[in-house]
């Protein structure tokens, strides 16, 4: 890494390695991450895989390289690493549009090989204990047979059209279809892969949501069921591996299911269950378990006022391990398999991902990352809940400030909360800016490399990160006190906890700004409407226009559940544009499906041919909801910095120089 100060020169903050993904062998010996930093264009982040030390003794030490990058996939039976990677073969030539192949790297070294390949690429793979694989690959709706001469066939012809008989057709930020994931399944140690479920139509994700039973017999996987009116609902299926036949395990109308894992001994099945919401009920997720074979569900966790995700059996079978919102923390729990006692194993200030247990249900391996804190890989002991930082393949970095917590309370008389970022060592009273989180049902509790507070504080703001009312870790009625009435609770709330922080003598109450993404942007956007108390607000990937936007968006029928017509209209920020007198920075990407350009298009045109005004629009005609590219997001932060710096510290308006 440079010795620049990333958080002073976003060059350097750009080019800090990036971990994601953890992956542990079935002997417990061999623990791996990927860590994502900019290519040679700044184009684009690509992975490499490190191995950790778990015993935390040994550095850690690359062990792929290559321009495409990889995503680690798992282990074989005997320790040996498999990944995916679209890189060529060491004879071939490189190929922009090749897709993931499955490689193997041998434990006791050497090159790594092509397992298998497949025209629609390969994802999700997963390897039993005898040696089964299973794994995931996109195939045309026609193409049972010659799936790789249909592809060509279409990019000869200069054909990109996609043909739809079902809603959805889009996802986040990417076109679903006209090729569909189908479960391929082989043997060790020369897989060739076959299909065993046919088309399957939107039924099965990209995101590899199966798991194999032990014995490599079944394949037990989340299944999506078209419902009336374009709406969908997980089920979770289990799938003869010999010979595809297919069974509900667990699915109603009234629920969702997803998340499926296997215990140790192949008897059971333990999965989430949610609860569908309606224009009354936000639902509700809890833990549950089933018979692998087929009968009642237990749920574990229905009592439990938390949201578990991320479910790990330990390898005896006692207990699941699952982590959960709670109080702007996402700690690490134990969850009895029999009695569904719920048990907090770390208490510290911290959010912990990509849950991988020890063979010998000693210690959780994890990501362990806070709001101050990037990720990286610890060891928890499930014994004394101690957590242990193993030596990884990227550096600690040291943020320019100080975390404090701070507390408020609402208009109604709940409690509130935030997080405040604060720069140490200031001579006078710094300005302030709320940064409000997206979601809506989540939680400021992380680490976050795109929205990242530091940056601010660096050049010396104060960043207040509050948890309004739909926020996550609070139980089910601090979300029902902002369900459906996204303009009511979650602004005053917002309000509410500003109000109380600006009290403090090192904070100036006159400069101050908001700023938002996704349904962060959306109350920016309302803010703009009710109030002229800030020097400027930054909506990124906002919502505008709900009548529009919940028509477009790529799951309408999940907010429709909620937002009735009336509470569209009642909530949608466009009906306060004459109101609006505050500058606007508005940002958005033309690939953004979850919240469509439509939204960042006429809220410009309304702030201008309504307000005019000092508004501004970054627009980005290859990025979608996020901002991915470095590049494109060095410039992301050089635009807000320097929009705040104009409004809120009076400084002359610069204009970014990558900006032309």
């Amino acid at each position: 890494m440079s010795a620049a100060d990333p958080f002073t020169d976003l060059d350097a903050y750009v080019r800090v390695p990036r971990l994601a993904g953890l992956w542990l062998s079935p002997d417990g010996e061999r623990l791996v991450v990927g860590v994502g930093t900019p290519d040679k264009d700044n184009a684009r982040y690509a992975t490499a895989l490190w191995e950790v030390d778990p015993a935390g003794e040994r550095p850690a030490r690359r062990l792929t390289r290559s321009v495409k990058g990889e995503s680690g996939a798992g282990f074989t039976p005997g320790g040996d690493l498999l990944f995916t990677s679209a890189r060529p073969t060491p004879d071939g030539d490189v190929d922009k549009d090749a897709k993931a192949a499955l490689w193997l790297l041998p434990a006791a070294g050497g090159d790594a090989r092509v397992l298998a390949r497949l025209p629609g690429g390969v994802h999700g793979v997963q390897a039993g204990p005898d040696g089964t694989l299973v794994a995931g690959s996109a195939v045309l709706p026609s193409g049972d047979e010659g799936d790789d001469k249909l592809r060509e066939q279409r990019k000869e012809a200069g054909v990109a059209a996609i043909l739809h008989e079902a809603y959805p057709v889009r996802f986040w930020d990417h076109d679903l279809g006209p090729d569909r994931p189908r479960l391929f399944t082989g043997t060790l140690p020369e897989p060739e892969l076959r299909d065993i479920t046919g088309h399957t139509g939107r039924a099965l994700d990209v995101e590899g949501d199966w798991e194999l039973t032990p014995d490599g017999r079944s394949v037990v996987t989340t299944w999506l069921v078209a419902e009336a009116g374009g709406a969908e609902r997980s089920t979770v299926a289990v799938i003869d591996v010999a010979t595809g036949e297919r069974r509900e395990l667990a699915g109603d109308d009234g629920h969702g299911y997803n998340s499926p894992r296997v215990s140790p001994d192949g008897s059971r099945v333990a999965f989430l269950v949610r609860r569908k919401s309606s224009a009354d009920d936000p639902g509700d997720i809890w833990l549950a378990s089933a018979p692998l074979g087929g009968g009642p569900i237990v749920p574990l966790t229905g009592g439990w006022d938390r949201w578990p995700h991320s479910p790990r059996w330990t390898p005896d079978g006692a207990a699941l391990i699952v982590a959960a919102d709670d109080n702007g923390r996402s700690p690490l729990w134990r969850v009895d398999a029999t009695t569904g006692e719920v048990t907090r194993l770390t208490d510290d200030d911290a959010a912990y991902t990509d849950l991988r247990v020890s063979p010998d249900s000693r210690f959780v391996y994890a990501l362990r990352n806070a709001i101050d804190s990037a990720p990286q890989p610890v060891r928890v002991s499930l014994t004394t809940r101690e957590v242990v930082p193993l030596p990884g393949p990227a550096p600690s970095l040291d943020v320019p400030g100080r975390l404090e917590e701070v507390t408020a309370q609402a208009a109604d008389g709940s409690p509130l909360r935030a997080w405040l970022a604060l720069p140490t060592g200031a001579d006078e009273p710094v300005p302030l800016v709320l940064w409000i989180h997206g979601g809506p049902l989540s939680s400021y509790n992380s680490w976050s490399w795109r929205w990242n507070p530091w940056l601010l504080v660096a050049r010396g703001y104060a960043v207040l990160m509050p948890d309004p009312a739909l926020s996550t870790g609070y139980g089910l009625d601090f979300i029902k006190r902002g369900w459906g009435t996204w303009g009511d609770k979650p602004y005053t709330d917002l309000m509410a906890i500003t109000d109380a922080v600006l009290e403090r003598p090192d904070l100036d109450a006159t400069r101050t700004a908001a700023m938002g993404g996704s349904f962060g942007g959306y109350m920016a956007n309302w803010v703009a409407g009710h109030t002229d108390r800030f020097d400027a607000i930054v909506t990124h990937a906002s919502l505008w226009a709900l009548d529009q936007m919940m028509a477009t968006t790529d799951m309408s029928f999940y907010w429709m559940r909620e937002l009735t017509p009336a509470r569209l209209e009642e909530n949608s920020p466009h009906r306060f544009a004459d109101e609006i007198t505050t500058p606007m920075l508005v940002i958005h990407g033309d690939k953004d499906y979850r919240v469509p350009i439509g939204e960042g298009l006429r809220l410009w045109w309304d702030l201008l041919s309504r307000t005019g005004g000092e508004h501004k629009f970054l627009y980005y005609p290859d990025e979608n909801h996020w901002i991915l590219k470095p590049g494109n997001a060095r410039v992301w932060y050089e635009t807000v910095l320097a929009f705040l710096g104009h409004h809120v510290l009076g400084e002359k308006w610069q204009r970014p120089e990558l900006l032309g």
